[in-house]
């Protein structure tokens, strides 16, 4: 009997040292799984620790550069040069030419410019020297166009006439040594109290829009909305 119960003792004490062995090598697998050597562990430390370049903005998506507009160049009037009389009867209408040359008066009321009050400017119709601007024109109620003041005070030529009997002063365009009407001390006060009662047929218009393409860019300031009008 007591041989067979040492052989039994045997066979559990065996039994239980093999599954102690078994239990203990899940966790040393386990233990190396989870804490790798440190060759790799440095590794993928230095990986991750690796800084990640990033490419610029105008690298990943160049833009094309944004094209200013074009800048006209300003037009330049032609000099002006003096017509001989003949000329002028061919480049002037009749009216034209006897308001110009002969100091003719056009009929009130019915002339091109008296009720005209577009922007811009009015030139000698002879020399295309700038004259008045349509800031300083206004309703005079004379049947002719009428300024407070020129645009160039040395551009205008006054004299005294007394062709209608009675001192009056005639106002001549300098450069085309043409007649353009007379300057009369009548004016609205607030703006100098000078009235310039001018001849529709001794000049041209040109509208604001125009002005730099016809040579008279020096003007367009005149018509900004910041230009302030400048007291008398």
């Amino acid at each position: 009997m007591k041989p067979f119960i040492n052989v039994l003792t045997i066979l559990v004490v065996g039994i239980f040292v093999c599954s102690c062995d078994r239990s203990k090598n899940p966790t040393t697998e386990k233990s190396e799984k989870s804490n790798p050597p440190q060759t790799e562990q440095k590794e993928i430390n230095a990986k991750e620790t690796q800084p990640v370049s990033v490419k610029p903005e105008t690298e990943v998506a160049q833009k094309e550069p944004v094209k200013k507009p074009e800048t006209k160049e300003m037009q330049k009037r032609k000099a002006y040069e003096p017509l001989t009389d003949e000329q002028l009867r061919k480049t002037l209408t009749p009216l034209q030419y006897q308001v110009t040359k002969h100091e003719a008066t056009e009929r009130p009321w019915t002339n091109k410019f008296d009720k005209h009050f577009e922007e811009g400017i009015y030139v000698c119709i002879i020399s295309g020297e700038a004259l008045f601007s349509s800031k300083d024109k206004y309703d005079s109620g004379c049947g002719w166009p009428a300024f407070t003041k020129p645009i160039n005070s040395n551009e205008i030529v006054s004299k005294t006439d007394f062709k209608i009997g009675y001192a009056r002063t005639e106002v001549r365009a300098k450069t085309g040594d043409s007649h353009l009407g007379h300057v009369f001390p009548d004016g609205p006060k607030s703006k100098g109290g000078l009235r310039y009662c001018i001849n529709s047929a001794s000049l041209r218009f040109i509208a604001k829009d125009k002005l730099a393409e016809e040579g008279y860019g020096e003007y367009v300031h005149m018509f900004s909305e910041n230009t302030k009008e400048i007291p008398q």
